[in-house]
């Protein structure tokens, strides 16, 4: 079982993962990854020696391929229990941020194959039991 958990804050070293709720146009912004069939948000570790704002910037170029976009920070989280990144189950802790991407590439370039803008959030979840509740999260505190 997994548990989603959040804080107003938390020490930065304990910061491993960038998770971004992405729109363009007022429309979700989602990732597929080649080898998976599901939706994801756009997200990934931190780099050793990188700030978890430049880890978050980073990977929404990378996943989206987003070129011009403001971005900030809405809370940290975390997570417990065993998952696809996560194999000892201990609490791993991340900062969710929110982007409003205005222009894109023409192409991808990472391992992401393609992205999808929705109007409603899609129901093909690659971490069902994780993103939902982020999103939920940034819904309550942002009213968007």
């Amino acid at each position: 079982m997994l548990t989603v958990n959040f804080y107003d804050s938390a020490d930065d070293g304990a910061l491993r993962f960038a998770v971004i709720i992405a729109k363009h146009n007022g429309k979700w912004v989602f990732c597929k990854h080649k080898e998976r069939s599901t939706f994801e948000l756009p997200g990934g570790h931190r780099e050793q020696g990188e700030s978890v704002l430049d880890a978050a910037k980073r990977e929404l170029r990378e996943e989206t391929g987003a070129l011009c976009f403001e971005i900030s920070p809405v809370t940290v989280y975390s997570v417990t229990g065993k998952n696809r990144v996560n194999q000892t189950g201990e609490e791993t802790f991340g900062m969710l941020f929110y982007a409003e991407i205005s222009t894109f590439e023409d192409s991808l370039h990472s391992e992401m194959e393609s992205i999808s803008l929705f109007d409603e959030l899609p129901t093909e979840w690659t971490y069902p039991l994780i993103q939902p509740k982020l999103i939920e999260e940034f819904i309550r505190r942002t009213d968007r």
